[in-house]
């Protein structure tokens, strides 16, 4: 199942990086979008919205405010779910998402993927 993880970043200390290292650990492919092209483990983080394919789900790690210029760019990959993880909640979002079919997860990535619910 392919991820993308938005708000990307090469700091050890970021939960974003956590995240991509905990789903290639367990066996997920994964792309990356940031603000620099930089690499985490295997990953290359892309800048701007690079056109994936096949995205199954989309992880947030950006504030409210800095989601919506990717508004159209998420909705048009058509994921089946964006996981909107903790700092990220964003209500006018979840609408636009439910109404294009998208199903919205408020939840940790790395409680999920921990307790084998992603």
């Amino acid at each position: 199942m392919k991820t993308l993880v938005i708000g990307a970043s090469s700091n050890p200390e970021r939960y974003a990086y956590k995240a991509i290292n905990m789903l290639l650990q367990h066996g997920h492919e994964v792309v990356a979008v940031g603000l620099k092209n930089e690499k985490v483990a295997s990953v290359a983080i892309e800048t701007g919205f690079p056109d994936f394919q096949g995205i199954h789900t989309v992880t947030l790690y950006l504030n409210p405010l800095r989601q919506k210029e990717y508004y159209d760019y998420i909705i048009n990959l058509k994921p089946q779910r964006v996981i909107f993880n903790p700092g990220t909640e964003n209500p006018e979002f979840y609408t636009l998402l439910q109404q294009n079919n998208i199903q919205v997860e408020v939840a940790c990535t790395l409680v999920l993927l921990t307790t084998h619910q992603f």
